[in-house]
């Protein structure tokens, strides 16, 4: 009798076994379903960060660019500007600036509204805006 009752428990420990491991191997496909999840986040999260670094840096540049400029340059007479389009990876940057005389006494003050948008998984856009005196 004492043997059929240990035959009846090593039967009941490796059924529970394969159970046991059925029941790891689905919690581990959950756990990796997660984590493959939160590596797209990532991964689109790096592009839209990319991106936005890129703007930055073609607005922040022509900028630049356009504070050196005379006071009397034709390229900061009033109005808009548009500057065309840049292709930086694959990714369309529009930039374009504004130019308006500030209204002081003398008029010797312009601003200066730089803009830069591009889309990815919808419309984004960088401005800047400085002042030039002369």
């Amino acid at each position: 009798m004492k043997i059929r009752a240990r035959r009846r428990l090593e039967l009941n420990q490796k059924g529970s076994t394969l159970i046991e491991l059925v029941i790891g191997l689905v919690i581990l496909a959950v756990g990796l379903l997660g984590v493959a999840g939160m590596q797209i986040t990532s991964v689109r999260g790096n592009f839209s960060s990319n991106n936005l670094t890129q703007a930055s840096y073609l607005a922040q540049e022509r900028l630049e660019f356009l504070r050196g400029l005379s006071f009397s340059d034709a390229l900061l007479n009033t109005g808009s500007h548009s500057e065309g389009t840049a292709t930086i990876s694959g990714t369309a940057f529009v930039r374009s600036y504004t130019v308006a005389q500030e209204a002081i006494p003398n008029g010797s003050l312009k601003r200066i509204t730089y803009t830069v948008t591009w889309i990815d998984r919808g419309t984004h856009s960088v401005v800047f805006t400085t002042k030039r005196a002369i």
